[in-house]
C-alpha cells in the first residue's frame, strides 16, 4: 500500500513538472495573455528593422500597450513595412508620435518604443507614424568604427623618437 502511495506521489509531480514546463513555455514564448485583447493596427516604414520580429513588444513609456504583427518589405519605397497591433485602451496616440526599434540591453531582444507627440489628432486603425528611427545595428557601429581607425593618418614622429 506505501508502495502505491509513492508511485502516485511521483506521478503527480511529474504531472506539475511538465505543467510547470508548459506554463513557462506558454510566457516565455509571448503567446500568452494578450492574444485576446481588442486591438487595432497601425503601421510604420523604418530603414533598416535589423532583427525585429514578430510578435515583438509595441511600448509606450515603457509599458507594453501591443505587439507587432507582420514585418514586409515595400516594394515601392524598399524599406521595412511594421504593423502593429495596439490594445484599444490605448487610443490616444498622436500623429506625430515617433516610432523607434529599440534594443533591451546590450545585445537584447528588439522592441518598438513609441514617443508621444503634441498633436490633438490621434492614430486610428489603419494609419501610419509618420516619424520613425531605425535599429542600430552592433555589427554597422563596429565596422563604422574600425573604418574610421584605418582611415585615420599616423600621428607624425616627435624629435626626439628617431
Amino acid at each position: 500500500m506505501r508502495s502505491r502511495y509513492i508511485e502516485m506521489a511521483v506521478g503527480l509531480f511529474l504531472v506539475a513538472g511538465f505543467l510547470a514546463l508548459f506554463f513557462l513555455a506558454i510566457r516565455v514564448s509571448g503567446l500568452s495573455g494578450e492574444n485576446g485583447k481588442p486591438s487595432y493596427s497601425i503601421t510604420a516604414s523604418f530603414q533598416n528593422a535589423g532583427g525585429l520580429t514578430v510578435r515583438a513588444k509595441v511600448t509606450m513609456a515603457g509599458v507594453v500597450i501591443g505587439r507587432v504583427s507582420d514585418i514586409r518589405l515595400d516594394p515601392v519605397t524598399l524599406k521595412a513595412r511594421v504593423t502593429m497591433e495596439v490594445y484599444n485602451e490605448v487610443n490616444e496616440i498622436s500623429t506625430d508620435a515617433v516610432a523607434s526599434i529599440l534594443t533591451a540591453g546590450l545585445l537584447g531582444e528588439k522592441y518598438i518604443g513609441i514617443v508621444p507627440g503634441a498633436d490633438d489628432t490621434y492614430l486610428k486603425q489603419g494609419d501610419e507614424i509618420e516619424q520613425t528611427q531605425s535599429a542600430l545595428v552592433l555589427e554597422d557601429l563596429i565596422g563604422k568604427f574600425l573604418s574610421s581607425q584605418m582611415n585615420k593618418p599616423d600621428p607624425a614622429p616627435a624629435a626626439g623618437d628617431f
